[in-house]
């Protein structure tokens, strides 16, 4: 096989892409990524050793993370992007050496002369030496199939992590302790007698650091735009030159309102971007006019519609249509090879916009579109404000069960089950929901109970941070002793690393009962499966009637 990535949902045959990703990723892409995976392992590696004898570094440890996220799925698919990465990870992989071995002979009056793994040391400077090495370290360099399973399991929550920590560090929001935690768990794959128990134990840390990690963008988010609170958002389009902003980057959104004041341009969300609709500080910009188009993976119809300069911020891209790439720019992270970039912003400056903004005045104005309005909100904050409402509902029995249906939407025509669970759910049931898992039924018409939205929409899946501490905030009021006594069901989708992360984060919380789809993942082995069964009860969809009848017949709090 020229590659192998099994990371996503949409891995072929559920089993693995070895030819060209799903996702639009070619083998050049995707080896790179591995041979820069592995690379982050050997920096992490002298970082970690290096923090033993106190001594850290910053800008190693933002760039594992943001080596990490990059390379989950639909965020870089740029070869020379990496290409670039991978020498800059020698770099900095030396750096680090050179601070570790300097504060180990000062500590211990002699030089460091200790065997390390390969991915401490090795080093290439030619592309075919980088596509060599790349080839020889992928994710099929495992052999025993449940120790791979544990390690790309474990890696992907990594990813997830990497991906929130990211975005509170773009909002100068860190914690030293989630650094140390990432780099820890990076060096303890290369171990060569790591066995399947230490790895299932580093497993559900990663869980438990999952939710430190939602916690701080949670922190990061609400303390610099303020708390979500209950908004209606328009979902067409009006008359003038306008910019469509997908991904999860607030301060983006933000700098790119802030540009646009009084120039005439309208300002719509797609997809991951909605929520920025319920934040204070964004929402007081009066041209931010509504969120247009659904999914991610709706973009090649949605953008191709819209007829205004488009902003990527973070994941999901796909490959740009030639009716729209002229118009398309990235930002941070994310790239496409021929797609232009705009550039990140130089220390105490935003970035500049300006091309993105031109580019909307010189399209000129799009084609107005009908649209309904959706409500949105729901994160811990407003939802606390409720609270008392809420569990009145409960223990009247108006609400009898809440059913978490939160995390990815994808191509798979299996998840038209979410859009029949959710409209087969008894009347006396209320969706809680975050991630674009949502737009398979957020536009039906479910109504309310006794004024409480029977779809909560606590955000995307940035946001779901909110869906943890509601639960266990709801623990509390109804005084229970075990998070599983709760009316409350799951219904996860996944698609991506950051679906991987939250799970992990709801087992570490002791959720048991998670129904996952639309597919278990390629990457879990059958005896990790079996664990995960065993210890947490999760288990695969099958059918919509057997799941309305699994909740229908749960108890209610009030029973």
């Amino acid at each position: 096989m020229s590659m192998f990535c099994y990371q996503c949902q949409e891995a072929a045959g559920n089993k693995g892409c070895d030819k060209v990703g799903v996702c639009g990723k070619k083998e050049d892409v995707a080896n790179l990524q591995d041979l820069l995976t592995y690379l982050l392992k050997g920096i992490s590696i002298w970082t970690t050793k290096a923090r033993e004898l106190g001594v850290t570094d910053a800008d190693a440890d933002l760039f594992v993370v943001e080596g990490l996220f990059s390379t989950v799925t639909n965020v870089n698919f740029d070869e020379a992007w990496f290409t670039e990465r991978i020498e800059n990870a020698i770099k900095v992989r030396g750096k680090v050496q050179t601070l570790f071995t300097n504060a180990y002979k000062k500590a211990n009056g002699s030089a460091f002369d200790c065997v390390v793994h390969d991915a401490a040391t090795w080093s290439g400077t030619t592309r075919e030496e980088f596509f060599d090495k790349a080839i020889e370290v992928g994710v099929m360099s495992e052999e025993n199939t449940d120790i791979r399973s544990l390690k790309e399991l474990l890696i992907y929550g990594l990813k997830g992590i990497a991906a929130y920590v990211d975005h509170a560090h773009v909002l100068d929001y860190k914690n030293e302790k989630i650094f140390a935690f990432i780099g820890e768990a990076l060096a303890t794959t290369t171990e060569a007698d790591l066995g399947a128990g230490e790895l299932t134990g580093l497993v559900l840390k990663t869980g438990e650091v999952a939710v430190d990690a939602m916690e701080l963008l949670d922190r990061a988010n609400t303390s610099t735009y303020g708390a979500q609170e209950m908004t209606e958002v328009f979902t067409g389009l009006i008359e003038g030159p306008g910019i469509l902003v997908s991904g999860h980057d607030l301060r983006d959104i933000k700098e790119l309102l802030v540009q646009t004041e009084g120039k005439g341009v309208n300002i719509y969300t797609h997809s991951e971007m909605l929520p920025a609709h319920a934040y204070g500080e964004l929402k007081k910009h009066k041209h931010l006019i509504g969120n247009y188009g659904t999914a991610w993976y709706n973009q090649h119809k949605e953008f191709d519609a819209f007829k205004g300069s488009v902003l990527m911020t973070t994941n999901c891209i796909k490959k740009p249509k030639d009716s729209y790439a002229e118009r398309i720019f990235t930002t941070g992270l994310v790239g496409w090879p021929g797609v232009a970039h705009i550039d990140n912003r130089k220390e105490g400056e935003a970035k500049d916009f300006t091309a993105v903004i031109e580019k909307a005045l010189e399209l000129g104005s799009i084609v107005p579109v009908e649209g309904k309005k959706l409500t949105i909100g729901f994160a811990k904050d407003q939802l606390m404000a409720v609270a008392d409402k809420v569990v009145e509902a409960v223990n009247s029995g108006a609400i009898r069960r809440f059913v978490v249906m939160g995390g990815c939407d994808g191509h798979s025509k299996g998840r038209d089950y979410y859009t029949e669970l959710a409209r087969g759910l008894p009347n006396d049931t209320v969706i809680l929901t975050a991630g674009c898992a949502k737009y398979r039924y957020n536009m039906l018409d479910l109504g309310e109970i006794d004024g409480i939205p029977r779809v909560l929409d606590a955000g995307q899946c940035n946001d779901s941070y909110s869906l943890a501490y509601i639960a266990l905030k709801l623990k509390e009021a109804f005084g229970l002793d075990d998070i599983n006594d709760l009316p409350i069901s799951y219904e996860i989708a996944w698609y991506e690393q950051k679906a991987v992360t939250v799970l992990l984060a709801l087992l570490h919380l002791g959720v048991k009962g998670i129904r996952l789809g639309p597919s278990l993942p390629a990457f879990l082995s059958p005896g990790v499966v079996k664990v995960l069964v065993d210890n947490f009860d999760i288990k695969g969809i099958t059918t919509v009637e057997e799941a309305l009848e699994e909740i229908s017949a749960a108890p209610g709090a009030a029973a």
